[in-house]
């Protein structure tokens, strides 16, 4: 019940302070009669939201589409990469120093190479928010396995433990809180991708709506997009938190939480 309750409270909270900006910046517009192409007033904003709801929310469902799909395949491939690189020292070597290298550099530049080799539809879009959100799951994952009890490995090596069982039954479920804290970074990493994809692909999208009402100075929609944008990332942030208490229950922050 006392879980219940201060969860309520914080929503309030949240809610009412977002009432209370909204209406200073209402206010702060109306009084010194900013003009709508430099700051439009958040009444302005919603009116032009649903001037054409259907049109926008049709962007923002492609753009959160082509957002999961590349979080998908950073979740598998970064995954699937910590682990080569925890049971081998030449991907340790290798791959974990081709990986840190590449991250130093800025994705917005690669964005124009995946659009020559991949075309102006889906894919570059969702490779870019890929590449993305791959470093951060990558890094807490690693970080995850190498951070099992050293006695508990030992205990399996005594045991005869094959690694497949190690890795299912010590090393991955030792790393499950690890694996999330980068899936929640990486998930608002991948909606940026997607955002960078759409500016260089065009198409669909909401980065493709900013573009349009960039042209026309059109910024009540810019500030529409950008809202989608962070209802969006909110949306995608708490479904992995959801998932996160579900699945590690028995973890200190959930019970610390709760």
């Amino acid at each position: 019940m006392k879980y219940v309750w201060n969860t309520v409270t914080r929503r309030w909270e949240v809610l009412a302070t977002t009432v209370v900006l909204l209406l200073l910046w209402e206010l702060c517009v109306r009084a010194f009669a900013v003009r709508s192409f430099l700051l439009p007033a958040p009444s302005l904003v919603i009116t032009q939201f649903f001037a054409a709801p259907a049109y926008l929310l049709k962007e923002s469902l492609d753009t959160m589409i082509t957002t999961l799909l590349g979080f998908g395949l950073a979740v598998v491939l970064g995954v699937g990469a910590a682990i080569g690189i925890v049971y081998s020292r030449f991907l340790d070597r290798t791959l974990y120093a081709l990986l840190v290298a590449l991250n130093a550099v800025p994705k917005v530049a690669l964005a124009p190479l995946f659009v020559i080799w991949l075309g102006t539809e889906e894919a570059p879009k969702v490779a870019i928010a890929m590449l993305i959100a791959i470093f951060p799951i990558l890094i807490d994952t690693v970080l995850g396995l190498k951070s099992t009890d050293p006695d508990m490995l030992a205990m399996a090596r005594v045991n005869q433990a094959s690694r497949a069982k190690v890795l299912c039954k010590l090393r991955f479920p030792n790393a499950l809180p690890s694996i999330f804290a980068g899936m929640k970074v990486g998930i608002s990493f991948a909606l940026v991708g997607t955002i960078v994809g759409e500016f260089v692909a065009g198409g669909s999208g909401l980065g493709h709506v900013i573009l349009v009402a960039q042209g026309s100075f059109d910024t009540p929609t810019v500030f529409v997009a950008l809202g989608l944008l962070c209802v969006l990332g909110v949306l995608s942030f708490k479904a992995i938190e959801m998932a996160e208490a579900r699945l590690l229950k028995w973890h200190a922050s959930q019970l610390i939480a709760h």
